[in-house]
């Protein structure tokens, strides 16, 4: 068995194809009905078929999951998101670990967390 994909709920799905296509350089495979698949294995999925489909409220900024993803020129990526169109919130703007890590770590346009960090 193997992971496939991972699918984070969404209100708008051409405001959050463009965010993950400005931001982090993901395509489009496939865009079926609310449904669509983006490289890396990043399905995005609309809020009004999630819901139908568990019948439970969604839980936006829940902070119990995030998407990582690694970029060695975080500062250039950390003004790239600065100049961003849409508003950001911040869980933490660029900062480093104690063990040398930089990171940012903020929400997309649905309240899903993301991380990026430089390579381990």
């Amino acid at each position: 068995m193997r992971l496939k994909n991972v699918l984070i709920v969404v209100n708008d799905i051409e405001k959050s194809k463009k965010f993950y296509k400005d931001l982090f350089g993901l395509d489009v495979i496939l865009d079926q009905d609310g449904n669509v698949i983006l490289t890396e294995g990043l399905v995005l999925q609309d809020a009004k078929i999630w819901k139908d489909f568990i019948g439970k409220d969604i839980v936006k900024r829940n902070n119990a999951t995030e998407l990582y993803f690694e970029e060695r020129d975080i500062e250039a990526f950390a003004k790239k998101l600065e100049a961003y169109e849409e508003p950001i919130e911040y869980v933490n703007t660029l900062m480093e670990h104690s063990w040398g890590q930089k990171v940012i770590r903020f929400y997309d346009l649905d309240g899903n967390l993301i991380e990026v960090g430089t390579p381990m």
